[in-house]
């Protein structure tokens, strides 16, 4: 097979590497960099001044992260203290009248904090390896999808061993609201995007180029399922607010003013991951690996 020797520029160092690489795969190594340094590709002062834009974006993408990471906590602990200080804390069958509690704080824990932590994880992290950074990925959502199945296990009990107030059982029907379907829906889509991310982009892995055409749509449908995840949980919100408060959440009580409180921290959560994920200044910066190891998978 034809090869072409490449001169791949080290960001780091004045110094250049001469690697051997097929004539097939090697515009990926060329338009990579170039694409990254724009015209200013042999320019000193062009890499200069592209050297300082990227340490102010990562600057600022460091505070809204960290910002995002603290208002994330918050919504945690605000759905806890909701369940522990206003519904009687928790429990699991031995007590299916307050095993309902888990379901918010698992689901806002799994399909909402850890599931926006897992589509960040390639920009907090950016340093790191991308092989290592995927398998961290896929950990994370599968942790996600874990507690999303607890959740459900919780409030299915929750509803099929209710009982009257004689002790006799009493069951409440499921999946009849809108927040019940379109949390399912949000669970099922979860469950395909994780498997169809596996096989394409772990084990076995596709080849580069159906991963390429792939990718967007993964992305795309990541943050899809993300949004549903927060649309679901405020409807699941209110839902549980009226059930719990129907004659006195028009008056705000001290419970209304702490759902209130965290349904807006939940959207200001939300907009803080779209900004993150979605600003192009933020995203990670192709190393001369990601690109070898691209061209290796065209290889293949």
């Amino acid at each position: 097979m034809r090869c072409w020797k490449l001169c791949v520029e080290d960001g780091m160092r004045d110094t250049a590497q001469l690697l051997t690489i097929p004539h097939d795969v090697s515009w990926l190594l060329l338009i990579g960099r170039t694409w990254e340094a724009g015209e200013d590709v042999g320019s000193l002062a062009g890499r200069v001044t592209r050297m300082e834009n990227e340490a102010s974006s990562v600057r600022t993408f460091t505070k809204v992260y960290t910002f995002t990471q603290v208002i994330g906590v918050l919504l945690m602990v605000l759905v806890t203290v909701w369940m522990a200080a206003y519904h009687g804390g928790f429990a699991w069958h031995s007590a299916p009248g307050i095993e309902f509690n888990w379901h918010p704080v698992l689901m806002i824990a799994g399909m909402v904090f850890l599931s926006a932590n897992g589509l960040l994880i390639y920009r907090g992290f950016r340093t790191e390896r991308k092989p290592k950074l995927k398998a961290l990925h896929a950990a994370i959502q599968l942790l996600s999808l874990l507690l999303a199945i607890v959740a459900l296990v919780a409030v299915l009990d929750s509803h099929n061993l209710h009982t009257d107030p004689e002790g006799k059982p009493a069951p409440i029907p499921n999946f009849y609201s809108l927040h019940s379907w379109l949390g399912l829906t949000v669970i099922i889509l979860f469950c395909f995007q994780w498997l169809f991310g596996l096989v394409s982009f772990l084990y076995p892995g596709l080849r580069q180029s159906l991963k390429d055409w792939y990718l967007p749509l993964h992305q795309f449908f990541g943050m899809a399922i993300f949004l549903g995840s927060v649309v679901t949980s405020l409807l699941g919100i209110s839902e549980k607010a009226f059930f719990a408060m129907p004659k006195t959440y028009s008056q705000l009580p001290s419970e209304a003013v702490l759902v209130n409180c965290l349904g807006l921290l939940l959207i200001l959560f939300a907009g803080l991951v779209l900004h993150l994920t979605s600003h192009a200044s933020y995203k990670r910066r192709t190393t001369e690996e990601d690109l070898l190891l691209a061209a290796g998978a065209y290889m293949e």
